[in-house]
């Protein structure tokens, strides 16, 4: 039992060993990414049953498909200073519920302005649930551990994609293609009581809001197993900041060159990554793989993504973690002018896709985890979703870029040795965020007493 004085939340999380509730809770934020996942990627095995049955054309249902990625970025956009606001547990809940039910929704539509519409409502709630995911679990997380849990917990992503595949392979020929938007919204749906009943609000940001000593003993007690007398005084140490407005503190002196770094490193690696993940197979078409070889090839791509992140989550809890996520970059770069120079039919491509994966996807997970401590609690949600938001803009970009290349008549080679830039702006740029926080001024109590 701990009575009568006063308890940093930070160091009291972190110098306790992780509780059965604090792996109950890294389970729940892996549950939201994979439903996440499933229903960023949903649309993608739906759209060729869509096409064929509306008899429309591939590009008259691009507006569909561009419409969750406007929604993602106008979710963590919102989300993230509502977050800072009303609080993380509830904003969260929120958004699963706004992605279940649109994502049903869009199972009753009957014309692509129609699908566009609810699918852009759909990214809104997809758009707010990893960023508050993420400060959610970093808040509870212990500093010698919290890299290694953040990365584990976005590997659910890669999970939930491939599981909405394989459910759209199963239901479409027996059921068609609104069984699969029916089951991809129902899942998220079923977790909302689990949240509800077990996700707890963040200690600190309870107590930099002023909230009394026997709400947050009772929060951080239930989930650290611990017990408190009610005579303590809690307290989120935190630097000095010249606004509480969570959008002021992303620009305020001491953040702004750093928030600046941290978009231009988010927008870079998506732009890498949606580039060669969404372009990749008809690259390698063109270059004479047949479509099922271009098809395992790339995902490779994924299955190196998904052991990159927890081993550059897992050494960045071992170094400094800004160093290790720019070398995963650098190395990224290095694989893809590595596939320019060998070429498409070399004996070495899947191997060397595979790496690609690792270093690209390690490195932006690692970011995802890297971000979260940059920020005080008061904003931290806000640079979060900000970050994520503005890096969307890559993925976009990424994704269109690539047709534009191939319009252009460049061929496999030149399209991917250009990714080498992107690459190394991004392993510059974290390096930058890094030292723009090196200094941070002393830290100041925010307690609740």
């Amino acid at each position: 039992m701990t009575s009568g004085k006063t308890i940093d939340i930070k160091a009291f999380i972190d110098g306790r060993s992780i509780s059965p509730y604090q792996w109950l809770l890294v389970a729940l934020c892996f549950l939201v990414v994979t439903a996440d996942g499933m229903d960023v990627a949903i649309m993608g095995f739906v759209a060729p049953s869509i096409i064929h049955d509306w008899g429309i054309s591939r590009p008259a249902f691009g507006l569909v498909m561009s419409a969750a990625p406007l929604g993602l970025v106008i979710g963590a956009l919102g989300a993230g200073p509502a977050s800072d606001r009303i609080g993380r547990k509830w904003v969260l809940i929120t958004s699963v519920f706004l992605f279940g039910v649109f994502t049903i929704a869009t199972a009753f539509t009957q014309s692509p302005m129609e699908m566009a519409t609810l699918r852009l409502l759909t990214g809104i709630g997809l758009g707010a649930a990893m960023p508050n995911s993420t400060t959610l679990l970093s808040e509870y997380a212990p500093q010698r551990k919290r890299s290694l849990l953040i990365t584990i917990m976005f590997t659910g992503f890669n999970l939930g994609s491939a599981l909405i595949g394989f459910a759209a392979g199963w239901l479409i020929p027996e059921h068609g293609w609104r069984s699969v938007l029916i089951f991809g919204g129902a899942l998220p749906l079923a977790l909302i009581p689990l949240q509800v009943w077990l996700l707890p609000e963040s200690a600190r940001l309870l107590a930099v809001r002023g909230a009394s000593p026997e709400r947050i003993g009772a929060v951080l007690g239930r989930v650290c197993g611990a017990r408190f007398s009610g005579g303590e005084v809690f307290v989120s140490n935190e630097p000095p900041l010249p606004t509480r407005k969570p959008i002021g503190v992303l620009f305020a002196q001491g953040y702004g060159v750093m928030t600046a770094a941290l978009w231009v490193t988010y927008f870079m690696g998506l732009l890498v990554i949606y580039l060669l993940t969404g372009w990749l197979p008809t690259l390698m078409k063109d270059a004479g793989l047949t479509v099922t070889s271009a098809a395992n090839v790339t995902a490779m791509f994924q299955i190196g993504g998904t052991i990159g992140a927890i081993l550059v989550g897992w050494m960045m809890d071992k170094v400094r973690p800004a160093p290790v996520i720019s070398a995963a970059y650098l190395g990224g770069g290095l694989c893809v002018l590595a596939l320019a120079w060998i070429g498409a039919l070399s004996s070495s491509l899947a191997l060397l896709v595979f790496a690609a994966g690792f270093c690209m996807s390690g490195a932006q997970t690692g970011l995802n985890a890297f971000a979260p401590s940059r920020y005080p609690t008061v904003a931290r949600a806000t640079g979060v979703s900000w970050m994520l938001g503005m890096g969307r803009f890559g993925s976009i970009f990424g994704s269109a870029i690539g047709g534009a290349l191939l319009g252009f008549g460049l061929q496999f080679g030149a399209i991917l040795a250009m990714l080498a830039v992107p690459a190394t702006l991004a392993a510059v740029a974290i390096l930058l965020a890094q030292r723009a926080r090196a200094g941070e001024p002393a830290v100041q109590p925010n307690t609740a007493h």
